[in-house]
């Protein structure tokens, strides 16, 4: 193999990496929930990240997600989008569903957001939230497997961590909404700039490395 052809293998290679890359990161995408000021027995606001995995490109249209008995839930609007809240018989929130109108719901490629104000957390470290997401073409995916040290389950269920109980009392709800709403799109938008630039710096370091190999062989 000519210096060359070596060159323009090498390149294509690299190529061919960060396009696999690039494209198997959404496949490892999962139902998410943040809750930047939850804290043991307070109120925050949880939000939820949805992305629509569906392989045949059918739309996400509804979601279902469990909550642990909370004494009271308020949902945020989404456009497109109906709100039920479930409470057992002792009036307390145990579950909020999410179901798109016609026309509408989660497109192939793309991701929403729902946000609850939840009211009465649980006094723990950590709070699992089992959810349900369902697809126009039938598909129902279940979000409920729990995490085991560093592997991650197949289908792992969002889980919330809880600070410690917050000493001056509640938080104010307007406040702690426009924060969290803050936090998880600067946080969401940081993190694919930095992953792709760091894709794409990578490659460019390979391909140099390859350009002085093929002199080098070219000079001897």
């Amino acid at each position: 193999m000519n210096e060359s052809r070596l060159h323009r293998t090498a390149c294509a290679g690299i190529a061919a990496a960060v396009v696999s890359v690039l494209a198997a990161a959404p496949a490892s995408a999962h139902v998410t929930v943040s809750g930047p000021d939850a804290a043991r027995g307070g109120s925050a606001v949880l939000t939820f990240r949805v992305p629509n995995e569906s392989a045949t490109g059918s739309a996400t249209t509804e979601l279902s997600v469990q909550l642990p008995a909370l004494t009271e839930a308020e949902t945020e609007p989404v456009p497109g989008w109906k709100t039920k809240v479930i409470r057992d018989d002792k009036h307390r929130v145990v579950a909020v569903t999410w179901m798109a109108d016609p026309g509408s719901g989660i497109q192939a490629g793309q991701f929403e957001q729902f946000a609850v104000l939840a009211d009465g957390l649980p006094d723990a470290d950590t709070v699992t939230l089992p959810a349900t997401q369902s697809y126009a073409d039938g598909r129902v995916v279940t979000w409920d497997q729990p995490s085991s040290g560093d592997t991650e389950p197949e289908f792992p269920a969002p889980t919330l961590l809880l600070a410690p109980a917050h000493a001056g009392g509640a938080h104010n709800h307007g406040d702690v909404h426009a924060a969290a709403s803050a936090e998880e799109h600067d946080t969401d938008t940081t993190a694919r700039w930095l992953g792709s630039i760091g894709i794409v710096l990578g490659a460019l370091g390979v391909l140099a490395a390859a350009t002085r190999f093929t002199r080098n062989r070219s000079r001897r």
